[in-house]
């Protein structure tokens, strides 16, 4: 699933986000984006909420927007 995330970047640690998002699915890829991050990985909703939570982000589920995934299949995931 693909994620927009309104998140003040200044401020989070995005090494400990990476770190805990990887520990759900060792192949998330996190980008920062001009709203706040792009998260795309094996979460849903309440898993991503919960991990972010669990890097110390001061989140609520309004935050977190789930798009469309633009994932074509072509390499296999």
């Amino acid at each position: 699933m693909e994620f927009n995330v309104a998140l003040d970047t200044r401020t989070a640690d995005l090494a400990r986000i990476d770190a805990k998002l990887r520990e759900v699915d060792p192949a998330a890829l996190v980008d920062v984006a001009d709203h706040g991050l792009r998260i795309a990985g094996a979460f849903d909703a309440p898993s991503l909420l919960a991990s972010l939570r669990d890097s110390g982000c001061e989140l609520s589920g309004s935050q977190i927007e789930q798009v469309p995934s633009v994932c074509c299949g072509g390499c296999g995931g």
